[in-house]
């Protein structure tokens, strides 16, 4: 069996891998990626481009950073034998492990709390956010399959409204999106996370 050994351990915070980087994960028979979660997330976006997510296991060795921490918590990894799990996928092309948050665009991060974003948002049949909200955050939920919790921030420092469910569809004022802590490139006004229970990918813990 030919195993791929990926080490991403010199990713910066907020950059995803390059194509380059994880491009020969589609042609392996299994994969050892070291790095944070985007290492993890874009070896798996290759597996899931070249239709084989579902057959060729993937082993990660965490970063050491806090969301790399958090994820490997929930996934269990050092325990358990191989498993299948439901693939988050965006209809932009990526994966989403861990977390994803919608807010508003801001050449000032600090500031961003401060303002506001214009969208409606749909929990599967549920309309979850219809108005000026300040972020929605996404996490995947490891304790079930093909499940997703969403958080709505309409106000600052206010009750966030919280559901669950298989898929988020929102449309809205131009928006940054930020997956498992890399900002896609440019603003969006349509953004769909979604965990396909037609689609997995192997844990090799």
């Amino acid at each position: 069996m030919a195993i791929l050994r990926l080490d991403l351990r010199g990713l910066g915070p907020g950059q995803p891998p390059s194509r380059e980087d994880v491009g020969a994960a589609g042609e392996a028979d299994a994969v050892v990626v070291r790095g944070p979660v985007p290492a993890l997330a874009g070896v798996l976006a290759a597996l899931h481009q070249a239709e084989r997510a579902a057959s060729v296991p993937v082993s990660w060795e965490p970063g050491e950073d806090d969301d790399s921490r958090g994820l490997a918590r929930d996934l269990g990894i050092g325990s358990g034998a191989d498993r299948e799990l439901s693939l988050v996928l965006d209809d932009h092309g990526g994966v989403l492990l861990h977390r994803g948050r919608i807010q508003p665009v801001t050449d000032e991060p600090r500031h961003v709390l401060g303002r506001r974003l214009g969208l409606q948002a749909h929990h599967d049949a549920a309309k979850v956010a219809d108005g000026p909200v300040t972020r929605i955050d996404c996490r995947p939920d490891w304790t079930a399959a093909d499940r997703l919790k969403v958080f709505v921030t309409v106000v600052p420092l206010r009750p966030v409204r919280r559901s669950t469910g298989r898929a988020l569809q929102v449309a809205s004022d131009p928006a940054q999106v930020i997956r498992d802590g890399v900002p896609y490139p440019r603003p969006v006004t349509k953004w769909t996370w979604f965990a396909d229970p037609r689609v997995s990918w192997r844990l090799r813990p």
